[in-house]
């Protein structure tokens, strides 16, 4: 069987558009593979983050006083102490603010987000808290703004033994 020249250049047009498909179906798995690695990593950035935060807070004796201190009390504190914990907490709801933008993207899943904004649920009925968002609100994406007000609404059974105030142990004699 003898192919003219012109069948010949059919048959490699067929040959290269099946090795086109291919190339495509490989650069897709490729790009599914970096976007799953993509979802990975910004969920642990979103996640370290907040570990950092939660470490700076409270691995200094200091810095853990002052921010308790400011989240627990009715008045605000001395002017640096209270602009040191609203600079505190609006590191903490930058961090927040983030994994939610990200959920909102689909880059991270919903659920991580509500694990990471539970945080905000424990906080919510305390006095620092109400004192941030009065003065700090504005300075947020106002979807994530929003997102907040929803949950500072909402009805809550979560127990924050950490933010109880401390009690002495009464002393055996």
């Amino acid at each position: 069987m003898k192919l003219k020249l012109s069948e010949w250049a059919s048959l490699a047009e067929i040959i290269g558009a099946f090795a086109v498909v291919i190339s495509l179906l490989y650069v897709g798995i490729q790009v599914n593979d970096s976007a799953s690695a993509v979802r990975a990593a910004s969920a642990n950035d979103a996640s370290v983050s907040l570990q950092n935060w939660y470490l700076q807070i409270g691995s200094d004796q200091q810095t853990s006083e002052l921010f308790y201190r400011a989240l627990m009390s009715e008045e605000a504190l001395s002017d640096q102490e209270e602009f040191q914990f609203l600079m505190m907490l609006h590191g903490a709801f930058l961090a927040f603010q983030n994994s939610f933008l990200l959920a909102e993207e689909g880059t991270i899943d919903a659920e991580l987000r509500e694990a990471i904004n539970a945080a905000i649920t424990g906080v919510k009925s305390l006095p620092g808290m109400a004192r941030y968002w009065r003065q700090r609100r504005s300075y947020l994406h106002s979807g994530f703004a929003n997102y907040v007000d929803q949950l500072l609404l909402q009805k809550s059974d979560v127990t924050v033994d950490i933010y109880r105030p401390f009690k002495a142990k009464p002393e055996n004699d």
